[in-house]
């Protein structure tokens, strides 16, 4: 059996006030368990020491929307990524948008969501390689809505719809020497059965370890 990357998912499960760990967790056990290994926490001062010798990538599934990461932690995460390091932060996970170098890191910034309810994903035309074997899908969902900056350049590679119009869903762009991807679906456990959405998942967080190896 070929050696799993081993990549540090981090979240909350007691803390979180809208989006538990413990659920997507179990999913991503199932979806990147042949090939990634998980170390989970609900330890952010784990962030100030990341080391790549230790981990490839980390995956932020935070539900922290109401605090600040110190800087010790913020400045750990930036330091990994820039070095080479991998991010993938899943719905959610964007919440680590409370520093606002952590927003520029994952490439946007979440305003607000229209209710919970069935959105048709359509990836982007002319493709991505991260749309391999990923065909369009639909899935209950919340609705995302982003605000980016003109200072980070970043790669939409999947849309929603919702009331007639698209909207991003996912995107990818390099961070110094690493990358970071962006995945909108991630609410609850039924967000991760769609097959196309596991294989999304797989594909990005090979993507953002390729340079990790």
């Amino acid at each position: 059996m070929a050696k799993q990357t081993k990549v540090l998912l981090i979240g909350d499960n007691g803390e979180a006030p809208w989006h538990p760990l413990e659920p997507a967790r179990a999913e991503l056990e199932v979806i990147l368990g042949d090939e990634f290994e998980l170390a989970v926490t609900e330890d952010y001062e784990q962030l100030a020491g990341l080391e790549r010798e230790r981990y490839a990538a980390v995956i932020s599934y935070t539900d922290c929307w109401r605090r600040k990461l110190p800087a010790e932690q913020t400045a750990g995460l930036i330091r990994f990524v820039a070095g080479g390091g991998g991010l993938l932060a899943i719905h959610n996970g964007i919440s680590l948008q409370a520093s606002y170098e952590l927003a520029q890191l994952i490439g946007g910034k979440f305003t607000d969501h229209p209710p919970y309810q069935p959105l048709n994903y359509i990836g982007a035309t002319g493709g991505h390689p991260l749309l391999e074997g990923v065909p369009d899908f639909t899935v209950d969902e919340e609705p995302y809505l982003f605000e980016f900056d003109a200072f980070t350049p970043r790669n939409v590679f999947l849309e929603y719809e919702f009331e007639g119009k698209r909207y991003p869903a996912a995107w990818e762009h390099t961070y110094g020497l690493g990358k970071a991807v962006y995945l909108q679906p991630g609410h609850n456990a039924g967000s991760f059965k769609p097959e196309a959405y596991r294989t999304l998942i797989r594909n990005s967080l090979r993507w953002v370890t390729a340079q990790a190896e």
